[in-house]
C-alpha cells in the first residue's frame, strides 16, 4: 500500500515482546514501517518501540494511563494504534478498526479493516479524518508538532462550538489526561455541563 504525505517515521523496532502480541496485520505493517506521521500530524499511527514516548505504542496500551485505563468504554484488548489530531483514538479489536470519539468516550465500529482504514484515509484524508481543525491551524500557525495533538476549546461536543473554537498544540498525554477527565463527567442525559478553567490546558 502506497502511504501518502508521510511527515515522521517511526525509529527501527525495539520493542520485540510487544511485536509478538499484536494483530498480524499489524505486525505486519509495523516489521515494515514502524509508525508515522501522515499530513503533517492528521494521522499518527504508532510504533513497537520504546521511545519516543508520545510514539510508544506500548505507553498508548500498556502504559500508566493507557488508553483503556483513561476511558471505561475501551477494553484492554484493544489495540489502540493511531490517533487522529485532535486525540480521538483508532482501536483493533481483533482485526477490525473501532473509533473513540476521545471528548465524549463513544466508541463506534467503522466495520473496516486495518487495510481499508488505512485505503481510506490516503483516499479522503479531509473528510476520511475530519482534518479541517488542522488545516486551520497549519495557515494560522504554521503546523503541529511531533508528539502534539489539538486541544479544541470549546469542544466539539458542546452546542457553543458552533460559535467557532480556539486551537492550540499541547503534548498527545496531557489531551488524552483532558479529554477522560470531559468524557466521565459529560451528562447522560445530553444536557448541560461546565468545564472549569483549571481543567483545561491553557489557551
Amino acid at each position: 500500500m502506497e502511504l501518502d504525505h508521510i511527515t515522521y517515521q517511526g525509529p527501527p523496532v525495539d520493542d520485540l515482546q510487544l511485536l509478538d502480541r499484536l494483530p498480524e496485520n499489524l505486525e505486519t505493517l509495523l516489521n515494515s514501517l514502524n509508525g508515522f506521521i501522515q499530513f503533517g500530524g492528521g494521522l499518527h499511527l504508532r510504533g513497537a518501540c520504546f521511545a519516543p514516548e508520545w510514539h510508544s505504542l506500548r505507553r498508548a496500551w500498556l502504559g500508566p494511563t493507557s488508553i483503556s485505563d483513561l476511558f471505561a468504554n475501551v477494553d484492554p484488548t484493544w489495540v489502540p494504534f493511531a490517533e487522529d489530531c485532535v486525540g480521538d483514538q483508532f482501536l483493533l479489536r481483533n482485526k477490525d478498526v473501532l473509533r473513540l470519539s476521545a471528548e465524549t468516550g463513544e466508541v463506534d465500529d467503522l466495520r473496516m479493516s486495518l487495510k481499508d482504514f488505512l485505503s481510506s484515509a490516503n483516499a479522503d484524508p479531509i473528510d476520511f479524518l475530519a482534518l479541517e481543525p488542522l488545516l486551520q491551524f497549519t495557515e494560522d500557525q504554521g503546523g503541529l508538532p511531533e508528539g502534539q495533538l489539538l486541544h479544541v476549546y470549546p469542544p466539539f461536543c458542546a452546542k457553543e462550538s458552533a460559535q467557532g473554537v480556539s486551537l492550540k498544540a499541547i503534548p498527545a498525554w496531557e489531551l488524552h489526561k483532558f479529554h477522560s477527565h470531559l468524557a466521565k463527567n459529560l451528562p447522560e442525559d445530553g444536557g448541560k455541563f461546565r468545564v472549569a478553567i483549571s481543567d483545561c490546558p491553557k489557551l
